[in-house]
Order: structure tokens, then sequence, then C-alpha cells
């Protein structure tokens, strides 16, 4: 998907800014330096002279002038010379006037060229960490950090036939493959199990890759999801920004709902998910939900219907373990 075209008009308006404010240092540069060394701006004022005459010539020349441009280029490169050593004399790089540019290598445009250059890369990647809802937790919760010590590896699950640590070690690898393969296979995953067992931070783990690799990435609760329905549906809110930001939710290359459960289910809520999976299906958009409710739980608190496209469209892994949450804090509080 990309970056919406909000996102990059905002980007190349940051580029604008960039380059005329570093245009008005290049001019104080120039205002201070001609007050402290007067015969600079002689020399430059000669060096445009110089320009300015040659352009007009050029424009109504019919063939070449070879030995004309010889000469352009000599007394241009005199008069550089001149300024280089005023500016050295008086302490100054001989670089001081030239062009300021915050990436050299695109000159503040984005491009080099026809190509997108690193800078503009890394502007698209900080926009779309900045939409996910994550621009803060990613730093703390990803594959870095993941810690399989916090996991009993002592008592084997029955359902399961794995210790807790073996569990969220293969779950882990399902991530890690899933993403791998995010751009070439079409899936979607369901995490389930108890509160604070890690299902949101696997969620934040795919986040993370998945936004490094400039995708587009947008985690929401289960109550923002339908907060924000809601208030688009009944509150008659602007009509453009709704239909942009349904468009974004619909479309982005990953979806992530987590603590699905926790909203009210109505008629409302339950319209509005069935239509978000199978929308989302039919463009091939992955999601990944996390939710504290058993498959059984799932079974009885959903409709036939929807609980049909979970069991159709989505891998489910269930996680088991202790409250990870509450081990954090004692270790925290035994510091």
């Amino acid at each position: 998907m990309g970056l919406s075209n909000t996102q990059y008009r905002d980007i190349m308006f940051q580029y604008d800014q960039t380059r005329m404010q570093n245009q008005r240092l290049l001019d104080k540069r120039y205002q201070d330096i001609f007050a402290e060394i007067p015969k600079l701006e002689s020399v430059q004022n000669e060096i445009m002279e110089l320009s300015l005459a040659q352009a007009r010539k050029e424009l109504f020349l019919t063939e070449p002038d070879t030995e004309g441009e010889a000469e352009y280029h000599a007394k241009r490169e005199a008069l550089l010379g001149k300024k280089a050593k005023l500016l050295t004399e008086h302490g100054y790089p001989d670089d001081y006037l030239q062009s300021i540019y915050t990436c050299p290598d695109c000159h503040d445009t984005g491009y080099r060229g026809n190509t997108p250059c690193h800078c503009l890369k890394n502007a698209e990647i900080k926009a779309l960490y900045e939409s996910s809802n994550l621009m803060d937790v990613l730093e703390s919760e990803n594959f870095n950090t993941f810690d399989e010590s916090f996991y009993d590896d002592t008592v084997v699950n029955e359902n399961l036939s794995l210790t807790a640590r073996q569990n969220i070690l293969k779950v882990k690898d399902v991530c890690m493959d899933y993403i791998k393969h995010f751009d070439d296979s079409y899936d979607n995953l369901i995490f389930y199990g108890s509160t604070g067992v890690g299902k949101t931070f696997l969620t934040h783990c795919i986040a993370k890759q998945l936004l490094d690799s400039s995708h587009t990435v947008l985690y929401l609760t289960s109550l923002q999801l339908f907060d924000i329905l809601e208030k688009n549906k009944f509150h008659h809110e602007d009509a453009s920004t709704a239909n942009e930001q349904i468009a974004y939710m619909l479309h982005s290359d990953l979806l992530i709902i987590d603590d699905l459960g926790v909203e009210l289910v109505n008629s409302f809520t339950a319209s509005q998910l069935y239509y978000f999976i199978e929308e989302r299906h039919i463009n091939k958009r992955s999601t990944v939900i996390s939710t504290n409710l058993s498959f059984q739980e799932l079974r009885e608190r959903y409709s036939e219907r929807i609980f049909s496209r979970f069991i159709g469209f989505y891998h489910f892994f269930m996680i088991i373990g202790d409250d990870i949450r509450q081990k954090t804090r004692l270790a925290s509080r035994d510091k």
C-alpha cells in the first residue's frame, strides 16, 4: 500500500520547508560575510554578472562556441579561487558560502534522479510509524527484547503437549516466517490466551519488522476500532477525513486488532467486525488479532457467520504461561 497521498504530501512539504530554511541560512551567511569582508561582495557580484552574461550569450548561439566557453570557465574558476582565498584568509572554510543541504545526496528533494533517496525512505518509515499508533512502544517491545526465560520450561501443557517456553518459541518461529513471506503469501493470525502472556508483545514484534521494511501497519485495540467506526457513522464527522480514515483501516498492509472481546457486542459492532474481516480478506490484506477469549468463548460471543470467517481465514495460536506483566512488576520492585 505504501504512503497515503496525504502522508506523501506532508513529507514533500517538509522537503520544501527544509530547502527554504537552508536558503535563509545561506542568505544570512552572505549578509554577515559581506559586512565583514566587503571585497568578497565585489567578487560575488563579478561571478553573478559573468554567469548572467554567459547565459545571455548561449541563448542566442546558433552553433557551439568552444573557445568562448573555455574562456568563461577559466574566468569563473579564477573568481571562485579568489572567493575561496578571501574566506580562508578570514578564518572561514573555503566552501562556507556553497549551497547548504540537509541531505547532500539528493539536495533535499527526496530523489536522486528518478530514484527515491535514502532520506525519503527514512521519512516514509517515520510517517508509517506515526500512523501506526505504535511510535514509542516498539522501541522496547520487539524481537530484540523478546525473552523466553519469562516462560516456564518444566510443566507440559496437556492441550499442546508443550511447555510454555517450547510453545512461545514455536509461535515466535511462526511470526518470523509470517514476516519473511508477508509479501508473497496472504495469511491472518489470531493469538489467544489469558491476560499478560505476551499476545500483544508478539503483535508489536511483527509490527516493528514490517514497519521497518516500509509496510503500512495500523494498530488499534478493539475499543479504539469500534469507537472510530461509531463516531464516523453516527456523529457525522467530516466526510473526507472519515473516508480516508476508514480506507486506511481497510487497506493498510497489516491491521492489528488487540484485545478483541472487550468491546460491547451488539448489532453494530458485529456487522462492522464482519465487514472488516470480509473486506480485508477480499483485498488480501492481512490482519492479526489478539484476544483473551478462548476458542470456545470466541464461538459463543460472535455470530456463526463471524466465527466461520475466523476458522476459514485465520490461523489460531494459543499462548500459555504466567502473567509476564506481573513478573516484570515484581522484578522491578525487588531491584
